[in-house]
């Protein structure tokens, strides 16, 4: 048996960090098993896993429904692969971060590269996002004139011709000509590079600046929403794009896309005040060691806004699908170009291989950080 205490696999050593919990902490070098039986056993990362675990299932539930609309294409048409693609990051990120806390047990460079796949992971989340926003939210988004399902080319000219045309206007659009442009040459491959600056910050955190590292993580991730987002202000600043004279039913309120995403934005205000404040352990040490700490309610705040956000997208995909062509603004004369394997598969492999990279290059760091302590941990 050990004959060390109980390790505390904090991301910095006790005499520069603030403690609250108390209790709970796992043996170091758990085997993969006994990691695994330690998410029905009560430690402080018992709450960490499950509370990211089983939103895999809840989200995937929400998500499929897109799938059983009337009128919806197949789930393998080129219309849902920005979707896809944002499922991915979802789910990729869900998965990474609750194994992240079942495993990093296992050692401290097992540990550190749990983290860096988590950070990882969460970028391509954000460039995931970024796709259905722009095929779905984007300011020409609209359903290619291709056909799918049964939604065919002469349906789409029959609905086309009952919408009201727009009306030129010079006040019809928020936001500047030249700022579409940005749309079109310029938005995606800003997300792209600032999920990967997002990836070099938090893992440089594990070894720098780490008494400011909660703060940083927090803040450098400010810069891809208020990036990925920019379509959405484009809505929000503009007038709907979808005919007014539309009284059906399912059809599409502008209030519906603000209000999820006000709810998204407020779900991570309150996610990113408990990972800084460490509210309620701060307030009294190790009564929340198991249960009700702060990082539980980060996860839990957090995947409220992404499901807020997948509420978000969903009306804006039933809204493409209820109105494949849309009132265009005056200076939009032109449809945006339908998703391809190459612009969303392609693109997402991409900057996966990219942050792998990044990944093994911190990996390597922490291995010559940690692999002397490593040693010294089993030498007792």
């Amino acid at each position: 048996m050990w004959s060390l205490p109980l390790f505390r696999y904090t991301d910095v050593p006790p005499r520069v960090t603030e403690n609250f919990i108390l209790s709970g902490y796992r043996f170091p070098d758990y085997s993969l098993l006994q990691c695994m039986v330690s998410a029905f056993r009560p430690t402080n990362e018992t709450g960490n896993f499950w509370t990211h675990f089983l939103p895999i299932f809840i989200f995937g539930f929400h998500f499929i429904e897109i799938f059983q609309w009337d009128g919806a294409p197949g789930p393998g048409e080129p219309f849902f692969y920005p979707a896809w693609n944002y499922f991915f990051g979802v789910f990729y990120l869900l998965l990474a971060s609750s194994m992240a806390h079942l495993l990093n047990s296992m050692s401290l460079i097992i540990r550190e590269i749990c983290f860096f796949v988590d950070y990882g992971t969460i970028s391509a989340y954000t460039v995931g996002s970024s796709l259905a926003y722009y095929y779905y939210i984007h300011p020409q988004a609209g359903i290619p004139k291709t056909g799918f399902g049964t939604l065919n080319v002469s349906q789409m000219q029959a609905e086309s011709a009952q919408e009201p045309p727009s009306t030129p206007s010079s006040n019809s659009s928020f936001f500047p000509f030249h700022f579409h442009q940005f749309f079109d040459s310029l938005y995606i491959p800003c997300s792209c590079l600032v999920a990967i600056i997002c990836v070099l910050t938090c893992c440089n955190t594990r070894q720098q600046w780490r008494k400011y590292r909660y703060a940083v993580r927090t803040l450098v991730f400010l810069l891809p929403f208020f990036i990925s987002s920019t379509p959405i202000f484009y809505r929000l600043l503009s007038p709907s794009p979808y005919p007014p004279s539309s009284q059906t039913p399912s059809s599409y309120p502008s209030p519906t896309m603000a209000s999820f995403f006000y709810r998204h934005c407020f779900w991570l205000v309150v996610s990113a005040a408990f990972n800084i404040s460490k509210i309620p352990e701060r307030l009294s040490p190790g009564r929340f060691d198991i249960w009700g700490h702060s990082h539980q309610w980060f996860h839990c705040c957090t995947f409220l806004s992404i499901l807020d956000e997948l509420h978000m997208i969903k009306v804006e995909i039933q809204a493409l699908l209820l109105h494949p062509s849309l009132e265009m603004a005056p200076t939009m004369t032109t449809q945006l170009p339908g998703p391809t394997i190459c612009s969303t598969f392609g693109l997402m492999l991409l900057l996966q291989g990219c942050i792998a990279s990044i990944i093994i290059y911190f990996g390597w760091c922490a291995y010559q950080i940690y692999g002397p302590v490593q040693k010294s941990l089993k030498a007792h």
